[in-house]
């Protein structure tokens, strides 16, 4: 089996140090383990993203000496491999949503016992539209719907590798996944969510070692539950520390003065931003 990672930024503003650690870090370890490192553009949703954002993506990742093993994958031309999934293997695990943000926080916040769990994606969908009820996909309006993944109330088993800073074998059931995570969206009005995309092409792309921040180590169990669903393989997972800024919060697109286009102009080498980020040359 070929080592395979892959590196998938958004281009919806510049990439940043933490965006640098991120794919030297994939990048260096498929090369070290004679394996591809592919690059997956992630476009799903369009009122964001900029052609000027993905060209720079392109120019930062050439400064950085990152190259990438065949065609960058583009989710915005993949909308109906991710509409073909939900309608065909995952077609019995989900179900119409018609909840936005407001609602979800309201029902969460009811009167009752405590606070309203909070999981990867915020607060715990409390369950409002959940539904048994089979959907027509001949006649789902995608552009005008949510799909939600269904939880059973059946037990099943899952487990993934971390070979990070948490390394370790981590194991978990469908009650406990109910419980922390819940009826996550995998469709949103028009376009595939994060998490179906990146599974979907995970497997598409043949990725065997999933190299990404700690941000989403969390959202590792949704990915694990729809690989089973799909019947396609969980790769290994390193999630690695995360870059903060002079207060200690994770880099976000909106610190521009950290951006790589900013040290390139500045006069950096790529060493010296390999030794500010805590990589040496491989």
């Amino acid at each position: 089996m070929i080592f395979k990672t892959r590196f998938a930024p958004s281009p919806t503003g510049p990439l940043h140090l933490g965006h640098a650690y991120s794919a030297l870090l994939a990048h260096d370890t498929a090369r070290a383990n004679g394996g591809e490192f592919h690059l997956r553009i992630e476009d799903l949703d369009q009122s964001r993203v900029r052609p000027e954002w993905e060209e720079l993506i392109y120019q930062d990742l050439e400064w950085l000496g990152i190259s990438w093993d065949g065609p960058v994958l583009r989710q915005s031309e993949r909308m109906d491999i991710y509409r073909e999934t939900l309608s065909g293997p995952l077609a019995n695990h989900v179900f119409s949503c018609r909840c936005n943000r407001r609602d979800i926080i309201e029902a969460a916040n009811a009167p009752q016992d405590g606070e309203p769990a909070m999981g990867p994606d915020g607060v715990v969908y409390p369950g409002t539209c959940a539904t048994d009820i089979a959907l027509d996909f001949t006649n789902l309006p995608w552009s005008d719907v949510n799909l939600r993944l269904r939880i059973t109330p059946s037990q099943f088993k899952f487990s993934f590798s971390e070979m990070g800073p948490k390394a370790g074998d981590y194991h978990f059931d469908t009650a406990s996944f109910s419980r922390t995570i819940g009826q996550v969206v995998l469709w949103r009005r028009g376009y595939a969510a994060y998490h179906l995309a990146s599974v979907v092409d995970d497997a598409a792309q043949g990725i065997t070692h999933v190299i990404r921040g700690l941000d989403l180590f969390e959202a590792t169990q949704i990915h694990v539950v729809l690989q089973r669903l799909l019947g396609v393989p969980t790769p290994k997972y390193h999630h690695h520390k995360l870059i903060t800024d002079e207060a200690g919060k994770r880099l976000a697109k909106r610190h521009d003065a950290k951006a790589i286009q900013v040290y390139r102009k500045q006069g950096y080498s790529v060493e010296a931003l390999r030794q500010m980020i805590g990589l040496s040359e491989p």
